[in-house]
């Protein structure tokens, strides 16, 4: 059972290799997302690449240090290129992250390709809590993409997922994190009512646990990239309470973390 302090420290160690390895992350992301989901891996250290076409998928997910997946708006090359590159991401032992956005029967086309996904075993799931809570098998009404549930109210039926993942996140005004590594459910407290205002902030997230699988393990990336979320989220809100000036200063804090501020404002439970 790892203690509170040796999981700060462990997500400490995580943000230093991040930014010693520059990891080279790539997105398939949706369309809304691109330019601000590189922004932020940019922002963060990482080395963000869009590379989600079914003719160069297989080749450039071998070269690639991690790999994540957000099913927001998909194409049909696109799908064709997620099911390429993450066959090829497990085959090759490239961490990889399948956020599976809008999963449900409304968006049954998806759905079916998300449930091929999982057969490649992603390191980490992470997703909404309705988005979660339908994949484990509960049937609930999501809201388009956003969530309808407290994620709170989702992480005991979540555990069925760690069968296809590692590592399941829930992310929501708190993030929830389980694991096979750790036999606890691992609470995140922080970030901003803000950030579900901005565009892409959940699949800029999903790619940055991405970055951070990288460099540790399935647990400690989802724990580093959620802490690194809530601590840009907090400190840019106590700068900034409009929109548009806490996008800027949300910005500025991806960028800006460093192990002092860590160490100052990481807000995590240990939960039985």
């Amino acid at each position: 059972m790892s203690s509170k302090q040796q999981l700060i420290e462990q997500i400490i160690q995580a943000w230093h290799e991040l930014q010693r390895q520059t990891p080279l992350v790539q997105c398939m992301t949706n369309s809304v997302a691109n330019n601000y989901v590189a922004n932020i891996l940019l922002a963060a250290g990482a080395s963000p690449a869009m590379i989600d076409n079914p003719f160069e998928a297989e080749s450039f997910t071998q070269i690639s240090s991690a790999l994540s997946i957000n099913i927001g708006t998909p194409t049909t090359e696109q799908t064709q290129a997620m099911l390429i590159s993450a066959q090829t991401a497990q085959q090759h032992q490239v961490p990889w992250v399948l956020d599976p956005v809008g999963y449900g029967a409304v968006l049954k086309w998806r759905s079916e390709t998300v449930d091929q996904l999982l057969h490649f075993k992603p390191s980490i799931i992470r997703g909404n809590a309705s988005e979660i809570s339908t994949l484990a098998g509960s049937q609930v009404q999501s809201k388009g993409v956003d969530s309808t549930l407290d994620s709170q109210d989702v992480y005991a039926q979540a555990k069925s997922l760690l069968q296809h993942a590692e590592c399941i996140a829930i992310s929501g005004e708190s993030d929830y994190l389980i694991s096979r590594q750790l036999d606890a459910v691992i609470k995140v407290n922080g970030g901003s009512h803000l950030q579900p205002k901005i565009t892409a902030t959940g699949c800029a997230l999903g790619a940055l646990t991405a970055a951070y699988s990288a460099v540790s393990s399935p647990l400690i990336a989802a724990l580093a990239s959620h802490t690194h979320f809530a601590i840009a989220g907090k400190l840019a809100y106590d700068q900034a309470q409009t929109v548009g000036s806490f996008n800027v200063m949300f910005m500025d804090y991806v960028h800006m973390l460093d192990e002092n501020l860590i160490q100052q404002y990481v807000d995590i439970e240990i939960l039985d």
